[in-house]
């Protein structure tokens, strides 16, 4: 979808002329009878600025439907809520932290059996699956080493066994990369990254690519109504408006810094997707249409915690928070901070070292970042001299 389709896919007030969408901030509709309404009955079954947002995700990831919801975990817990005790899940072994917490906390308990793979390779995937496989869960690409799945590969392993392909497509957002159109069957979003973009709110969203599936999906967010307040749809909405500029620009900065990395002495390894180096470059270059995203991780050689938070509290652009894809540069330290929940052994094994360092591009200079990075190389260097000393 162009800027220009993206920006006029979200409709001016028919009632006013408002040429933004309204902020419908009630709890509730009047009704001219008893189950006659105007479509709209009590805001946690729908809402006017709500169903915007919906119709506008949908129509971005060429689905069937969108559900707006309170946080990008409550999106992921809605999917969860259509597996029965004894399902299983194929999931990706580099998962978002708070998804391996959901699934290993809540959802392990109540009988829900998960498979990590890597599944970089779709031969894992095909091996891990079986019969009793409702869920192929994958990220692509992974937070936060970067890793790639080849989506359209897995969609058919997924038909296979007749198991739903789910694919968080937080960090390609729908600018570079629609699952569906590659074979998934729903596709997550955490709304508070690339869709909305100003690190000002918190919204999940989920997309369906069936009626079938759109139906399960309304009936768990209407039953457990975690659902995405009025004023947060309006701000996602906002959003959006400038989500193809944005991105765009964020992948240019993030390319520029991935190669400014890759020159570092005290870098072990860069993982980014737009790298030659990268292990599935080509399919990502293939599925993302050639933009491989505002996101880079990276190693030290100095393997360690202390080094990397040495690092992370020595930039001044780049800001030390969780989170990622607004307008302003951040950085994190995964191991002690978004993914902390995951066990040392488990998180290693799925490539997040001790030493590992996350950016999120924003859209200031590239020029300013990458400055911004020398200065926190230098610094760590210097406290090594000391250190010597």
């Amino acid at each position: 979808m162009s800027a220009t389709k993206i920006i006029h896919s979200i409709p001016s007030d028919p009632l006013t002329g408002a040429i933004s969408v309204p902020v419908y901030q009630t709890s509730t509709f009047i009704q001219e009878a008893p189950g006659v309404n105007k479509g709209f009955d009590y805001a946690r079954s729908n809402n006017p600025t709500r169903k915007v947002l919906e119709d506008v995700v949908a129509n971005l990831e060429n689905g069937h439907s969108g559900f707006a919801f309170a946080t990008g975990l409550a999106a992921i817990d809605s999917v969860l809520k259509l597996l029965s005790a004894g399902d299983e899940i194929v999931a990706v072994d580099d998962i978002y932290g708070g998804a391996y917490r959901l699934f290993t906390h809540v959802y392990e308990k109540l009988g829900i059996k998960v498979n990590y793979v890597d599944a970089t390779e779709v031969e894992n995937v095909a091996n891990a699956v079986s019969k009793k496989t409702k869920l192929i869960w994958i990220e692509s690409p992974t937070n936060p080493t970067l890793k790639i799945s080849d989506i359209e590969a897995i969609s058919k392993v997924a038909k296979s066994v007749n198991a739903l392909l789910v694919v968080d497509n937080t960090f390609a957002s729908p600018i570079a990369q629609k699952p569906i159109d590659l074979g998934a069957d729903i596709v997550i979003h955490s709304g508070t990254k690339y869709i909305g973009g100003h690190s000002d709110l918190v919204a999940g969203l989920v997309i369906t690519n069936t009626l079938e599936l759109s139906e399960k999906i309304k009936f768990v967010q209407n039953a457990s109504g975690g659902i995405l307040g009025p004023w947060d749809c309006f701000l996602t909405i906002r959003g959006i408006e400038t989500l193809d500029i944005r991105y765009k620009k964020q992948c240019e900065n993030a390319l520029k810094v991935a190669l400014f990395l890759e020159s570092q002495d005290a870098v072990e390894k860069v993982h980014y997707p737009g790298l030659k180096a990268h292990k599935n470059h080509e399919i990502a270059k293939k599925q993302q249409n050639g933009l491989f995203g505002g996101i880079i991780s990276f190693s030290l050689k100095d393997d360690t915690q202390g080094a990397a938070v040495k690092f992370v509290t020595s930039t001044d652009y780049f800001k030390l928070a969780e989170s990622l894809g607004g307008v302003k540069s951040l950085l994190c330290h995964p191991a002690q901070m978004t993914h902390a929940s995951i066990p040392r052994e488990i998180r290693l094994n799925a490539g997040i070292n001790d030493s590992l360092i996350r950016l999120s591009c924003g859209i200031e200079d590239a020029e300013d970042l990458i400055s911004d990075l020398s200065e926190a190389f230098r610094t760590i260097e210097k406290s090594k001299e000391i250190l010597t000393y």
